[in-house]
């Protein structure tokens, strides 16, 4: 260290800089403590020891989940498969733990050991392949739910009452919940994490990964142990949530992604990695329980909950990130110098700024002719293995069945299943060529398909009005998506699955928790009727295809989406709206989904809750399976037209053997994996 440092070293940080780094959980705390006090003054009778125990217990085990996404988030990452952890541990204990004290205690540290399994494989892939931390935790989280409903695919299952008694009960009876136990211990635990080398580099690798590699640190075994440590704190969650509620449920861990995000957030955990705390998470996780609390009270529906969830989420990373350099900062500052620039009678032309796209600059050069084959030897190169692989899976069938080759109706009924994928591989697709990934899918398709079905009540003249205005409120709603997304500067999964909660709860709002309407006689008929020799949607489907080609291969828009992937900053100086091409993509993503909703409510006859949960890997696994690179700029709409052919031959070829349903979404995980980890070269 030299002479000039010294000084420095040895000084203490300001008051105020202690303060700035402990400004979210200072927040966090404030926002805690009145919420806290609106719920005690809407409440009849004082606070009791009653009221904390539940309050306690209620929070334990959002708060433990939560923890384990802080440190994932902390190094700059995201955890998608958090949800689908404590659903595995869950049905493990409930199936396999028997009543005697040492089972109990051997399978407490199963419930450990499962997560830290599951981190370990997600931060191998991150890691040390160094694959996108979504895309490998949205796989696992599919391969984990799969896994977990081959042990157990409906409730059930028994945990013992001496450990539900030891983790949500009384530690001191009348004095002391056992879930505050459990919550200190988890805190002492990060606490001491925290201080040591491990996670000082935690904090490190959030601020500047590319600093922390230059000062030494291993950053990569940092990754991985964060994934670990992660999935510890997500199997201390699945044991105390089947402590909690002394049984199984598969899908337990599902509702639990969004409320996970929220509570980091809140907080004062920064997306994006390098400030904030699990400290922090375990106030926001409580705030979001009084926040359920009130609404409670107030006699609120509980179909509200989402809404309210997805609303926190948004408003706190847009809180969160409100300074000089925000998004919406930038906008005002470009706004401020605009209009003085108008009044000073210097503002330039519409397309004065605009830089003309860099090949078009290149003086012209006498070129060699090229054949078709050489000019499109990349596109091959990613798109064929698609196709090859439908092929192969054709000829399974065929020899599985002895019929699929040869009959037409085998492919009539194939292109029927594939439509809503043919569809959905559009607008995902747009939306991951430019980087991105739209997570509200599930809702958007659901609230869609719900609304037309309602509106619609079997009637083929409601049907005309109500099929454009569905298809609008789609498009409308993927628009608001990009708006958030470029407007207030969220990160793409922030938004949209924030976006997915607030629709699931206005579905259950509109439905009451039950829809109730149906598809028309020309609805049902488009989905299954008989036209010219095949059904009607076929023909639709051929003619989707060729737009959907057009569209992203021969129009402006296209070009812009292409341009937006490869670089957005290089795209704004060459004059391309990033902006306004974002927020198309996105309403072209609400818009497909909204289709699919619509296209689902009349091959069933009715709209259902939960209709697009299954929708969300394949529409990605489509797109991935046909050599569109994840990180985007590269990919073409015939491979996700191959990756649909594929994956729905593959379902179809599935579904007529003894396999349970729940291995198609292994396999769809695996699938994703398998495809990114071929195509990885470029961003390796």
């Amino acid at each position: 260290m030299s002479a000039a440092a010294l000084p420095l070293a040895g000084r203490r940080p300001r008051r105020g800089m202690r303060l700035g780094r402990h400004r979210g959980l200072l927040v966090a705390l404030v926002v805690f403590a009145l919420l806290f006090a609106v719920a005690d003054a809407i409440t009849p009778g004082s606070f009791s020891y009653f009221e904390l125990s539940f309050m306690s217990s209620g929070g334990a085990t959002l708060a433990l989940a939560g923890m384990g996404q802080t440190v994932v988030v902390l190094t700059g990452g995201f955890d998608l498969s958090a949800g689908a952890v404590v659903s595995l541990v869950n049905v493990v204990l409930a199936t396999w733990m028997g009543p005697e004290p040492p089972s109990q205690i051997l399978f407490g540290l199963v419930a450990i050991g499962i997560g830290a399994t599951v981190g370990a494989v997600n931060g191998f892939f991150v890691a040390v392949v160094r694959l996108q931390p979504i895309v490998v935790t949205l796989s696992t989280m599919f391969i984990v739910q799969g896994i977990t409903l081959l042990i157990m695919d409906k409730p059930g299952g028994l945990i013992a009452p001496e450990f539900s008694a030891f983790l949500a009960g009384d530690a001191i009876p009348d004095r002391l919940p056992a879930p505050v136990v459990v919550i200190a211990a988890a805190v002492a635990f990060w606490l001491l994490l925290k201080n040591t080398r491990f996670g000082v580099a935690l904090y490190a690798i959030g601020s500047d990964p590319e600093a922390a590699r230059a000062a030494g640190l291993p950053t990569r075994a940092i990754q991985l142990g964060a994934y670990v440590v992660a999935g510890m704190f997500y199997g201390a969650a699945g044991a105390f949530i089947s402590a909690q509620t002394g049984s199984a449920d598969p899908l337990i861990g599902g509702p639990m992604l969004l409320q996970i995000f929220t509570a980091v957030v809140l907080g004062g955990t920064l997306l994006g990695g390098g400030r904030g705390g699990c400290l922090g998470t375990v106030v926001g996780a409580y705030t979001l329980v009084l926040v359920v609390n009130i609404l409670l009270v107030l006699n609120v529906s509980a179909y509200y909950s989402s809404v309210a969830e997805g609303a926190i989420l948004i408003m706190a990373v847009l809180a969160a990130s409100l300074n000089r350099r925000s998004a919406i900062a930038d906008y005002l500052r470009l706004g401020w110098l605009e209009l003085r620039a108008r009044h000073d009678g210097t503002a330039p032309s519409a397309h004065a700024g605009e830089a003309r796209p860099f090949a078009l600059q290149r003086p012209e050069v006498a070129l060699a002719p090229v054949s078709w084959l050489e000019r499109h030897r990349e596109l091959l190169r990613y798109v064929l293995p698609a196709y090859a692989g439908f092929v192969l899976v054709l000829v399974a069938t065929h020899l599985v069945y002895g019929n699929a080759l040869t009959n037409p109706a085998y492919f009539n009924s194939l292109i029927v299943l594939a439509s809503f994928l043919v569809v959905l591989a559009l607008g995902q697709g747009a939306v991951i060529l430019t980087g991105g990934l739209d997570l509200s899918l599930p809702w958007m398709i659901g609230l869609c398909g719900i609304l037309v079905a309602g509106l619609v009540r079997g009637s083929d003249e409601a049907a005309l009005w109500a099929i454009p205005l569905g298809l609008a409120l789609g498009a409308g709603l993927g628009a608001l998506n990009g708006a958030g997304i470029v407007l207030l500067g969220l990160p793409p999964i922030v938004m949209t699955l924030a976006m997915n909660g607030i629709l699931q709860g206005a579905a259950l709002v509109y439905s009451n928790g039950t829809p109730d309407g149906f598809a028309s006689p020309g609805m049902r008929w488009f989905m299954t009727g008989r036209l010219l020799g095949v059904t009607p949607v076929v023909w639709f489907v051929a003619a989707f295809v060729g737009a959907a080609l057009v569209l992203l291969g021969r129009t402006a828009f296209g070009r812009r989406v292409y341009a937006v992937g490869n670089g957005a900053l290089v795209a704004r100086l060459s004059g391309v709206g990033v902006g306004g091409t974002l927020i198309g993509v996105y309403a072209l993503s609400g818009l497909c989904a909204a289709l699919v909703g619509i296209l689902l409510a009349s091959f069933s006859g009715q709209a259902s809750l939960g209709m697009g949960d299954g929708y969300l890997l394949p529409s990605i696994a489509v797109v991935v399976v046909g050599g569109t690179l994840i990180t985007g700029g590269r990919g073409h709409y015939l491979g996700m037209l191959g990756g649909v052919l594929l994956l729905t031959a593959l379902a179809t070829l599935l579904a007529g053997t003894t396999l349970p349903f729940a291995v198609r979404d292994i396999i769809y995980g695996l699938v994703v994996l398998a495809a990114v980890l071929a195509l990885r070269e470029r961003h390796a």
